[in-house]
């Protein structure tokens, strides 16, 4: 297990509240909105933040030519995947559940942990993950019915986690010699520029200027998910073990869920209220020390 420091907590504070809050506004901003469109907007808008931050702070965008093939492989797993098919998704599924089923993450990334990349779990670990699996299965037991009409949007939000989870293990095990805030500036430049192909290709008939309310959505992802968020979630992937980095950021989806209530008026039931405590057993898990 591992302990975070004191930046690494703040760092996951924020992260849990920034992603957690944005389910329903993603489900605002694609509503009557084209969903790769509104991805796009968001990254080509937050990507020149991140770029002055790289200046402010004096980091080389250069990546060397011999790690661009890996630098491919940590984009595609950590980003193009998840990010394409999570959007895509979420027009077909409420906000909350969206995140409860992105955020099986975790588990596989455990599982893939352990079977493809060897990796050794202690006991606590097993079984932080099994209590955020537990938690899942509650929060998806009144949405079974209604996701059974919907089996395109379940299983793309499945594979995006399973992509996700891979990809955090490979960032965890990367050989790349350059500082993190980097190698996210061309992860997000090549994101940017697969989803407005995609959005050129399958959504110019639809496109049409952004109300007020998609704008604010759009400004929100940019500044805090693409310029923030995202950033520091692969600084902690890369800088934590797997199983640490995941389970602790399992408060996400219930922040989602709670959020998505309260903004868009999804219904909870005691299903609900009982992940909370076994989410919250998943990150106790991670965090608190060994005596």
């Amino acid at each position: 297990m591992h302990a975070l420091s004191r930046q690494q907590l703040t760092l996951l504070i924020l992260i849990t509240l920034v992603w957690g809050v944005n389910w329903p506004i993603m489900k605002l901003g694609v509503t009557g909105f084209p969903p790769l469109t509104f991805r796009g907007l968001c990254m080509w808008i937050g990507l020149p933040v991140l770029g002055a931050v790289l200046v402010w702070r004096r980091v080389p965008f250069r990546i060397e030519r011999a790690h661009w093939p890996e630098l491919a492989v940590l984009t595609v797993f950590n980003m193009l995947v998840w990010h394409t098919l999570a959007i895509l998704a979420i027009q077909t599924l409420s906000s909350g559940r969206a995140a409860i089923l992105g955020y099986t993450m975790p588990v596989f990334s455990a599982v893939i942990g352990a079977w493809w990349f060897g990796q050794r779990l202690p006991g606590r670990a097993w079984g932080g993950v099994a209590a955020a699996a537990l938690g899942v299965v509650l929060l998806l037991w009144h949405e079974m019915t209604q996701l059974t009409g919907r089996p395109a949007g379940v299983f793309m939000m499945l594979v995006a986690a399973v992509a996700w989870a891979v990809g955090t293990q490979l960032m965890r095990r990367t050989k790349i010699p350059h500082p993190t805030l980097a190698l996210s500036f061309w992860m997000t430049f090549f994101t940017a520029l697969w989803t407005t192909a995609l959005a050129v290709i399958f959504e110019r008939e639809a496109w049409a200027m952004p109300t007020p309310a998609v704008w604010s959505a759009i400004v929100y992802n940019a500044l805090g998910v693409f310029a923030f968020a995202q950033v520091a979630w692969l600084m902690m992937a890369r800088d934590l073990p797997p199983i640490a980095s995941t389970l602790s950021v399992m408060f996400i989806p219930v922040l989602g869920v709670f959020s998505g209530a309260w903004w868009l008026g999804e219904v909870l039931h005691w299903q609900d209220w009982a992940a909370v405590g076994l989410v919250m057993v998943a990150i106790a898990s991670v965090l608190l020390p060994k005596r």
